[in-house]
């Protein structure tokens, strides 16, 4: 659960999150939509992949990435069990 915090304390990954949300989109996707560089989106993709919040498949030439949603329910489920 630590990585997942880690990786959710960069707005860009939290961005990219919100990006994939919507739709899969292969890694020129997502660097189109920033103004940084592919291989600082690639580093971001990594990362969010390491824990385990979004995962990719090849396409081609492409890999998709999408957003790994049974981890993130999990993560909304520890969120509010801290309430009770």
């Amino acid at each position: 659960m630590n990585a997942v915090f880690k990786s959710l304390n960069d707005p860009t990954r939290r961005e990219i999150l919100q990006l994939l949300k919507e739709q899969d989109l292969s890694a020129g996707e997502i660097a189109d939509r920033f103004d940084i560089s592919k291989p600082s989106i690639s580093h971001h993709l990594d990362i969010l992949k390491r824990a385990g919040l979004v995962s990719g498949r090849r396409q081609g030439q492409f890999i998709l990435y999408s957003i790994n949603t049974t981890i993130v329910e999990d993560l909304l489920q520890w969120v509010l069990d801290l309430k009770k």
